[in-house]
């Protein structure tokens, strides 16, 4: 079987569809629900999916699969938001449970495979640079999937057409306004993060959820009224998460970020703070895009044991030094209206393979837990 995900406008998909006769189709049905974080595909033990709207068995169809190719449009330096979020699905591909591999943190192969793949991206005009930033970021993706890039092609393509915008009326700006774009519910990390930083800003900051304001026009709202916004990002494979580019096409549509500065705290699970790197491409091409100034940002690894220390007892937060000390830094940067570098804040005096052991034991004791339901 071979397997092809794409992204083509609904008038290229039958020509598609004769072209790849025989093999399998992962196209935009309308259906697709984002992935939440509820690791359900994980703690199960069977990769599958809990949402069942078509896309549950990505996991399978991968490995299945004797050649994959992907078909995306160029956004941001990844994938189009309804390819992202696809591949957002397929994190049951992989175990949850951690290794050391190519010198940093990666989740442990599912299957003794390699797989192959070949990307291809669309766009109009892409220069060498954007190129780069895609090979780049497919590079993680498969270092992440435990895949293996075959080829990455780069396909000319007509400028995609804009929807008609409409932009939000609003009063001047003013107001510091945190937007956290987890919907991994209750008491995501990021959330934890932000708080945090809303604390260090004295209370100056509003907080607005994705996971609890469905609608992105709400939300694009809140920005346009807004002078600073600080976006709070996790990382879901290699990038941003597929809700949160759709979010930033509705704020870019209804020029809700015009004369606002940005700043970005972002975070993964993995140990080391550096691979968000292609995340905060990502973002910083996006506020070129949109018109946004990009004011800084502060990248946190080892998320996942950062948060809870900080929801826990303040006289266990030491690994979290660093990352309580960049989210101060950056809230003076916010206070005082400057710009900042990019603050990586990696765990502090707690190895890596601490956390590898921890974080292991832990999924392991997930899984019990999810057999005894």
């Amino acid at each position: 079987m071979k397997l092809l995900i794409h992204d083509y406008p609904p008038e290229e998909q039958a020509a598609i569809a004769a072209r790849y006769k025989g093999w399998a189709i992962i196209s935009d049905t309308g259906n697709i629900r984002p992935c939440i974080g509820c690791f359900r595909c994980w703690t199960s033990g069977t990769g599958k999916c809990v949402f069942k709207d078509g896309y549950e068995n990505m996991c399978s169809l991968i490995h299945d699969a004797e050649e994959m190719v992907v078909v995306s449009r160029y956004t941001y330096g990844g994938f189009s938001s309804f390819v992202k979020n696809v591949f957002d699905r397929c994190i049951g591909y992989v175990l949850p449970e951690f290794e050391t591999a190519y010198g940093e943190m990666h989740h442990k192969r599912r299957f003794p495979e390699e797989k192959p793949v070949t990307f291809c991206f669309r766009g109009a005009g892409l220069t060498e640079e954007d190129k780069e930033k895609a090979r780049k970021y497919v590079a993680a993706v498969c270092r992440n999937l435990r895949g293996r890039v075959k080829e990455v092609i780069f396909e000319e393509s007509a400028a995609e057409k804009e929807a008609e915008s409409s932009s939000i009326a609003t009063p001047e700006r003013s107001g510091i306004l945190l937007v956290d774009g987890s919907l991994r519910g209750k008491r995501p990390n990021t959330n934890v993060f932000l708080k945090q930083l809303q604390s260090d800003l004295k209370g100056s900051a509003d907080l607005i959820s994705l996971s609890s304001c469905s609608d992105p026009k709400k939300v694009a709202e809140a920005v346009s009224r807004a002078e600073t916004v600080v976006l709070g990002v996790p990382l879901y494979v290699d990038g941003l998460p597929a809700p949160v580019l759709r979010l930033m096409e509705t704020i870019k549509k209804f020029g809700a970020c015009d004369r606002c500065r940005l700043y970005a705290v972002v975070n993964n699970g993995l140990y080391e703070s550096r691979q968000n790197v292609n995340l905060l491409s990502m973002i910083r091409d996006w506020c070129a895009d949109a018109g946004l100034l990009y004011c800084g940002s502060l990248a946190i690894g080892a998320g996942e044991v950062m948060g809870t220390l900080m929801r826990g007892s303040r006289h266990v937060l030491w690994p979290a030094h660093n990352v309580l000390s960049g989210l101060s830094r950056l809230a003076a940067a916010i206070a005082a209206d400057e710009e900042t570098e990019t603050i990586y804040a990696d765990a502090y005096l707690f190895p890596r393979w601490m956390y590898i052991l921890i974080a292991n034991v832990n999924w392991q004791r997930l899984k019990r837990a999810e057999k005894k339901k």
